[in-house]
């Protein structure tokens, strides 16, 4: 492809890149050679895969508002929460978890439960007020730390 079959602005930024490249030969060649090559091999390889293409053009896009930019997926997935509450209960009981988690904004909670399993019925994750959530939280860690017990043997 010529230059001529080049648009304006896109001749010209290849212009102003082969001027500035030249005077970084003048004064640094030892910079301006790697960088040439760095530059020919990257421009070679979109070129020849169209997927290299594409994934370049994403990485350097600078404005949000253009329409190639890959779109922000959401997981779906919650941060891990911010305290494992089996071990706050092996360490401090009931009283001590449930002093731990008031302290907890609702949100935190929530990452809790869902780092736990602990919404079996899907409807911790819908309320609003803390206290229900950290009731959900105490009831399930007892639950489960009871859960088995029939069957360990009680020394005498």
């Amino acid at each position: 492809m010529t230059s001529q079959a080049l648009p304006d602005d896109i001749s010209g930024a290849v212009q102003a890149a082969s001027d500035s490249l030249s005077q970084l030969a003048a004064a640094r060649p030892e910079v301006a050679v790697p960088l040439a090559r760095l530059i020919s091999v990257v421009a070679d390889e979109a070129i020849r895969t169209g997927r290299f293409a594409t994934a370049l053009q994403r990485a350097l896009a600078s404005d949000a508002h253009t329409a190639t930019a890959a779109p922000v997926r959401r997981s779906g997935r919650r941060a891990p929460g911010v305290l494992d509450p089996f071990a706050v209960f092996a360490e401090r009981g009931e009283a001590g978890l449930r002093s731990t988690l008031a302290e907890l904004d609702l949100e935190q909670l929530r990452d809790i439960v869902a780092e736990h399993g602990m919404d079996h019925d899907r409807l911790a994750m819908k309320w609003k007020d803390s206290s229900r959530v950290v009731d959900r939280i105490i009831e399930k860690v007892e639950a489960r730390t009871a859960k088995g017990s029939a069957f360990r043997q009680v020394s005498n």
